[in-house]
């Protein structure tokens, strides 16, 4: 897809996109806790059926590696979901997305374990433009589970010079979205903890 398409595209894709099904736009009115992770725009490179996969850096695959975890919390913002989905895109390096390929490059599926924990390895994803701005760089979320409310999300990188002039990532919603890159060892291995706050379907 013409990333100069971007922004009328994602404009109908956070509302909805009918071929992928039941993906639509979520009232960010109707949380009923003060813990619910917001919301953010789909966009419009979502891709149905990511593989289930935790490593998403086969193959190779340029940038500075990451692992990517977190919890999944019920409404009551303690409670850990097991076996919700969570699905993850993003782009490389270079701003692009595997749009069309079978490797579904750069996205990948996993299930919550008993402890409601997720984990990804991945890398930090570039940056491409948006009309004549760049986009921060993110990592998009899905996120299902049988008794929650579908989110749809977006993590963004603190001190990203790009944030300030991004409408989705500027947001005051979106500020706890906005994560630290952690040294997680005394090897240098990065780390990002995105813990998520579901809100139930009723």
């Amino acid at each position: 897809m013409n990333r100069k398409k971007f922004i009328t595209t994602s404009a109908l894709a956070a509302i909805s996109i009918s071929a992928c099904g039941n993906i639509k736009k979520i009232d960010e009115n109707s949380f009923n806790s003060n813990c619910a992770t917001t919301n953010d725009i789909l966009g419009p490179f979502y891709r149905p059926n990511a593989p289930k996969r935790q490593d998403l850096t086969t193959n190779n695959i340029a940038g500075s590696k990451i692992d990517l975890k977190g919890i999944v919390y019920g409404s009551d913002c303690k409670t850990p979901l097991k076996n919700a989905l969570i699905e993850i895109w993003q782009c490389d390096v270079e701003g692009n997305y595997d749009n069309t390929s079978q490797e579904f490059k750069l996205r990948g599926s996993w299930n919550t374990n008993e402890n409601g924990e997720y984990s990804f390895k991945t890398i930090l994803p570039g940056k491409y433009l948006n009309g004549k701005l760049y986009r921060p760089a993110h990592i998009h979320f899905r996120v299902t589970e049988q008794n929650s409310k579908e989110l749809i999300s977006q993590i963004y990188f603190k001190n990203d010079p790009n944030i300030q002039e991004d409408p989705w990532a500027s947001d005051p919603k979106a500020e706890l979205r906005i994560l630290p890159i952690t040294l997680e060892d005394t090897k240098g291995n990065l780390a990002v903890q995105f813990d998520i706050y579901l809100s139930n379907k009723n």
